[in-house]
């Protein structure tokens, strides 16, 4: 790693900028998010030309306070987030320069990259959702059990876990990767759920994971059949047969 400590985000911009074998810089992270800190470096993708020669590699993997670079081939930067490592962060990246455009490429451009990664494709998403509701009731069930028994610190923890699936769930659903948790509150209040207020989600979430409220879980997997069941996935919860009564609300 070669530190850099006097190259400023804006110095580096107008470098790359003037390489001609830059065909794209993607700025990701925090300052591609609208209202996050500013408190946060500039996480750079430099996309390169195919077989193109150009002195910035040497700034590849550079970090520091104000600047972190990936220095990639077009051919890598396709690839990167697929699988889901980055993807998220690929989805909501903000495009500094788009050669590609300016080429006409045949093969697209920055932004159709950037569009792709952010679209789960529907047959996989519906086949992994599956997999994930399972997850997901397994640990609710395990939560409310362990509530019921007494065991209050591994009913805390299954319902922890169970959140993460839920979450997972709910964004693949929608065909769209799952934000960073850093980035949940910022996500659905600009690109809600279906069927969610954008409030509603994250608030039960925060309480669940701090305090186990069983009746919160319980009203929640309410939510969670109805969206499942409008998915083709009411099967998944089904086959819990009678223990579907101590995951669902109470009856008034």
């Amino acid at each position: 790693m070669t530190a850099h400590p006097q190259l400023s985000h804006g110095a580096f911009v107008a470098l790359a900028t003037a390489d001609p074998a830059v065909v794209g810089l993607v700025l990701k992270g925090s300052r591609a998010h609208d209202g996050m800190t500013r408190h946060s470096d500039h996480d750079l993708y430099v996309v390169l030309a195919v077989d193109s020669a150009t002195g910035l590699s040497r700034f590849s993997g550079r970090r520091g306070a104000e600047l972190d670079l990936v220095v990639v081939s077009l051919t890598e930067f396709r690839a990167a987030g697929m699988p889901p490592f980055e993807r998220y962060a690929l989805a909501r990246a903000r495009i500094v320069l788009d050669r590609l455009d300016r080429l006409d490429r045949l093969d697209g451009s920055i932004a159709r990259i950037l569009a792709d990664k952010a679209l789960l494709d529907a047959g996989e998403a519906l086949r992994t959702a599956g997999t994930l509701l399972d997850a997901y009731v397994n640990s609710l069930y395990r939560s409310v059990k362990n509530h019921r028994d007494g065991q209050a610190l591994a009913a805390r923890l299954d319902a922890a876990d169970s959140l993460g699936f839920l979450l997972e769930l709910l964004f693949t659903l929608d065909l769209r990767p799952r934000p960073y948790h850093k980035y949940l509150r910022w996500e659905l209040d600009r690109h809600s759920l279906p069927r969610w207020d954008s409030g509603v989600l994250p608030d039960a979430v925060d309480r669940i994971s701090a305090t186990g409220d069983v009746g919160l879980q319980r009203w929640l997997f309410a939510r969670v059949e109805g969206v499942a069941g409008e998915a083709g996935l009411g099967s998944v919860p089904d086959v819990w047969g009678d223990d579907l009564a101590l995951m669902r609300p109470d009856e008034p």
